[in-house]
């Protein structure tokens, strides 16, 4: 019995190492990229991190998880348009995974007095 749950916490620990950096997720700076390049990327990959200078304060790195669609977000979230700064453009489409404001919704349905 002892015997078989030390191969069993074994196989456990061997499977966590190997699949950590599996689990890994790309980090992207787009400024030195072109949007087809960084649009290549997120298909690829399915979900990276892209990283860009914040319009305000260009010295100011702001990032955020862009995904290839609705299958890379968590249960619950959904799709919207976004778009990154690039190389050749200021504004090249991507997506972001968000959860929807259930009250904003919910808001439309109370009856007004």
């Amino acid at each position: 019995m002892a015997h078989s749950f030390r191969r069993v916490l074994l196989a456990i620990v061997a499977s966590a190492t190997l699949a950590s950096p599996a689990l890994a997720i790309s980090r992207v700076n787009t400024t030195n990229q072109s949007c087809a390049s960084v649009k290549g990327i997120v298909q690829s990959q399915g979900a990276v991190i892209l990283r860009y200078p914040s319009k305000r304060n260009p010295n100011h790195m702001l990032y955020d998880r862009y995904v290839r669609n609705r299958h890379s977000c968590l249960l619950g979230e959904i799709t919207k348009r976004d778009t990154v700064p690039t190389a050749d453009t200021a504004h090249c489409p991507v997506f972001k995974c968000y959860r929807p404001d259930r009250d904003r919704r919910m808001k439309f349905l109370r009856p007004q007095f």
